[in-house]
């Protein structure tokens, strides 16, 4: 290697580390100042930046006002119902939609999986009208229920996912078991759902960060006050006369616990499961 190569390829480190180093700090800097402004009083808000520190990082005042003003207990405890419905029927639905897309074979069975593709494509925003629609008229709005109706659409990435995992699974599993006079619902439950457990958990990950941090829906079909959930509880400090950033900034902090203390516990099976679901055997 001649010398200029050498120094182009020191360069090219270089730049490559400055830019994740950049990359790194764009990404974190909104988390410091979330934290810095969670400890703050009013009056400290008001008379510092963003990146001063606060007088003590004891004072847990804030935290305690947003949760008894914002009744995020009441938001935990909606958002927590809504969470374990959805993900229930969404992973038993994409599971078993993707066990017959890929053990079954009938005629059309490619123009489903490419209307699931298509289906992908298009923005969620453009058929809010329609679907609010057919809310109204089955009389589904300020109901739970209704709302989780809406939010149980399992997601193509996760469809995917199984069907990955599928491939990997040998079709003599199947073809044992059914000689051995199994149906193909025990099957699916008894041999190949168990299998499933690296993709069953990175496709819970998956949708329950969504459902968690989903507000758009929440807010347009979820207008009671006792229904609120999580992520419409922090916008309990926001108005027309100024935002108590304090606050809000306090809630993040409390709503990101959960979803963090999940993803730690879980982070194995979730890159497993990335990383299998990937490969085609």
């Amino acid at each position: 290697m001649t010398a200029k190569m050498k120094a182009g390829s020191v360069i090219f480190s270089i730049l490559k580390y400055l830019s994740l180093i950049l990359a790194s700090f764009i990404a974190i800097i909104p988390v410091i100042v979330c934290v810095l402004t969670a400890f703050k009083t009013n009056e400290e808000y008001a008379a510092s930046s963003v990146l001063d520190l606060p007088k003590s990082f004891a004072n847990f005042e804030n935290f305690s006002i947003a949760i008894e003003k914002a009744n995020m207990l009441r938001g935990f405890l909606n958002t927590g119902i809504v969470l374990v419905v959805v993900l229930i029927v969404s992973v038993l639905t994409g599971s078993m939609l993707a066990y017959v897309l890929n053990r079954f074979k009938f005629p059309g069975r490619g123009a489903v999986e490419s209307l699931f593709l298509f289906a992908s494509l298009l923005p969620g925003i453009a058929m809010q009208v329609t679907i609010y629609q057919i809310m109204y008229s089955l009389n589904l709005i300020n109901h739970l229920y209704g709302y989780m109706i809406v939010l149980m659409g399992t997601d193509i990435i996760s469809i995917y996912i199984f069907l990955q995992f599928f491939e990997n699974l040998s079709v003599s599993l199947d073809e044992s078991a059914i000689m051995d006079g199994c149906t193909y619902f025990g099957v699916f439950f008894k041999i190949l759902f168990p299998l499933l457990k690296p993709a069953i958990v990175t496709s819970l990950v998956l949708k329950g960060v969504s459902v968690y941090n989903e507000y758009y829906a929440s807010s347009l079909y979820l207008t009671k006050p006792e229904l609120k959930t999580i992520s419409t509880a922090l916008y309990t400090f926001t108005g027309p006369y100024g935002n108590q950033y304090n606050y809000i900034c306090a809630g993040v902090l409390i709503t990101i616990i959960p979803i963090l203390i999940f993803f730690l516990v879980f982070q194995k099976q979730v890159y497993s499961g990335m990383a299998a679901g990937a490969v085609k055997g």
